[in-house]
């Protein structure tokens, strides 16, 4: 019975639960379908953007710590390698060491002395040495001669020469200066040996003094500088005089600038040239010769580098005041010169355009032709432009090539011409026998090649030629200037002992005009050929050691019977056997 009342009750407790939940649903309903029939259409406003953040994270241990003491305990390891032996029959081979042949070094000593003997009573001597007097100081000695005592076969004067020249130069080397301070003596021998094909008594030939003596006496000073706007420059001045008292003085002083502006190079040269002097006699013989000529000029340059390419944007001005015949001018010209690299190294484009005011003296017309008779009158040559295009570079890795077209236009340009023939016992230069300076204005077109191969590092080949063409405005002809010059030489290392080379010149032929003063002869005026000529010479020596060797050198092997002036013929074959000596000093 009570078990029937204690079910009855539960099964009443359980139907109340379930309908109270049931009402409750309801009620949530109808309070929804409240809230849905009040919500209203409005307008929001956002007044600031929605800007997202990422929350703070922490990073999770890779090793939690752990509170369980068994967990905590590491658990020991223990490893075992079961190895065993295997045979085998390989066995490498021992390496070496590649070794590299170190080439033999050699003694450098600061002394060398060369003497050598030959035909025509030659002899040259060459002496140099170098003496360190600090580690930044050094103190140089060269002393070089060469004579002959002639003998020219059908010369009826004498044909010897002489020329000695003493040069000393104390160097002073240091991080951003560096200097060198030179004076040298030179004096030279020469005679007017080349009289005119024309019948003279011995009388005549006996009472002519052919004997002409320079004298050269200079001191000047060159200086580089690092880091400075005074890149650095270089001072001379030179004394001249002659055995018929013919005497001149040369002053040049030529410092440079260099400075940096937005990037750039600017570079500037001012340049003075000094030249003055005088002739006892001009060549008839009715009064000296005085001449006193300056140049001062200042030329500008900006250099540019973009990549394979350089250009020099210049500019030169002078003042050229002729101070005995009261004259001066001032003279422009174009400075501008540029290289590009069309394939490294290999080809490379080049081009400029360039003028100067060349200031002649007479030192360098006698350098040039020693037989200049003392009565030149000196001028200045003004080359309006020299404009080149050309090409060089490399055909391989051990040939390199050059190649060149250029236009020169040069007013007042100095030729050498054979003196009229008008004897003078006083005087020996004035048989024919002697040259002087004419100044005329001269275009001239030339194209020049040039290659040099390097066969082996011990032999050594080079050829270079150059065409001219010449128009002059007053002058017939442009006198004793080739159309042609080409050159050859080779070096040859033949084994460590044995060395060998030879060299060939070839000039072409040259105009020359022959006068006579009226009275003298009854030969007219005569424009001469001087045939072209090719000179050959070579060298052979032998080096018994590090100290001492033997050479001997052939010249005018061809044996020619050629003029390199009118009625100057050369000495033909020639030989020169001698031996060099090193030590030190």
């Amino acid at each position: 019975m009570r078990t029937h009342i204690l079910k009855s009750t539960c099964i009443l407790a359980i139907f109340f639960i379930a309908n109270l939940a049931t009402a409750q649903d309801k009620d949530k309903d109808k309070d929804k379908d409240k809230e849905k029939k009040n919500i209203s259409t409005e307008v929001v406003n956002v007044v600031k953007p929605y800007t997202p953040s990422v929350s703070d994270a922490f990073k999770i241990k890779q090793t939690p710590s752990l509170n369980d003491k068994e967990t905590a305990k590491k658990k020991e390891i223990q490893y075992a390698i079961f190895s065993f032996p295997v045979a085998s029959t390989f066995t490498p081979a021992k390496g070496r060491a590649a070794g590299l042949k170190k080439a033999k070094r050699e003694k450098l000593y600061n002394t060398y002395v060369s003497l050598g003997l030959g035909n025509y009573n030659t002899a040259a001597l060459d002496f140099f040495t170098s003496r360190a007097i600090s580690r930044d100081e050094t103190f140089d000695i060269a002393l070089r001669h060469h004579s002959s005592q002639g003998g020219i076969d059908g010369v009826q004067l004498d044909d010897k020469f002489f020329d000695t020249k003493l040069d000393l130069a104390y160097i002073n080397r240091s991080r951003d200066l560096s200097w060198k301070g030179k004076f040298g003596y030179q004096h030279q021998v020469y005679n007017w040996y080349g009289l005119p094909d024309i019948a003279l008594t011995p009388t005549q030939i006996e009472g002519i003094d052919e004997q002409q003596t320079y004298h050269n006496v200079y001191i000047g000073a060159d200086v580089d500088m690092e880091d400075s706007f005074f890149n650095g420059g270089k001072i001379l001045y030179r004394r001249m005089f002659d055995a018929t008292s013919s005497g001149e003085n040369r002053l040049i002083v030529q410092p440079e600038f260099e400075v940096e502006i937005a990037g750039e190079l600017i570079k500037t040269l001012v340049d003075i040239d000094y030249v003055g002097g005088t002739f006892e006699n001009n060549f008839a013989g009715t009064g000296s010769i005085d001449y006193s000529i300056l140049k001062a000029g200042i030329s500008p340059s900006l250099v540019i580098l973009r990549d394979d390419l350089t250009v020099n944007f210049g500019a030169a001005i002078y003042v050229g005041l002729d101070t005995e015949n009261s004259e001066n001018d001032i003279f422009v010209y174009p400075r501008i010169t540029a290289q590009y690299r069309l394939s490294g190294d290999d080809i490379i484009a080049y081009a400029g355009i360039e003028g100067d005011l060349q200031q002649n003296s007479y030192y360098d017309f006698v350098q040039t032709n020693f037989f200049m008779s003392p009565t030149q009158a000196i001028a200045p040559t003004d080359q309006q432009y020299n404009g080149y295009l050309g090409i060089k570079g490399k055909l391989t890795s051990n040939v390199s090539y050059n190649a060149r077209a250029s236009y020169v236009s040069e007013n007042n340009k100095a030729l050498f011409k054979v003196n009229t023939f008008n004897p003078s016992p006083d005087n020996g230069y004035t048989y024919g026998n002697s040259f002087n300076a004419v100044y005329d204005d001269v275009t001239t077109i030339s194209v020049f090649g040039e290659i040099n191969v390097d066969i082996t590092s011990n032999f050594k080949f080079g050829a270079k030629a150059e065409y001219f063409n010449y128009n002059t405005d007053n002058q017939q002809e442009a006198w004793n200037l080739p159309e042609l010059e080409a050159s050859i030489f080779a070096d040859y290392q033949i084994t460590e002992n044995w060395f060998a080379g030879a060299n060939i010149f070839f000039i072409g032929e040259r105009s020359d005009e022959i006068t006579f003063a009226p009275g003298t002869t009854i030969f007219p005026t005569e424009i001469v050929n001087l045939d072209s000529f090719i000179d050959v010479n070579a060298h052979v020596g032998y080096r018994f050691n590090d100290r001492l060797s033997a050479f001997v050198k052939a010249n005018n092997i061809a044996n020619q019977d050629y003029q390199r002036w009118v009625n100057f013929p050369v000495q033909q074959f020639q030989v020169l056997a001698g031996a060099t000596y090193k030590f030190d000093f």
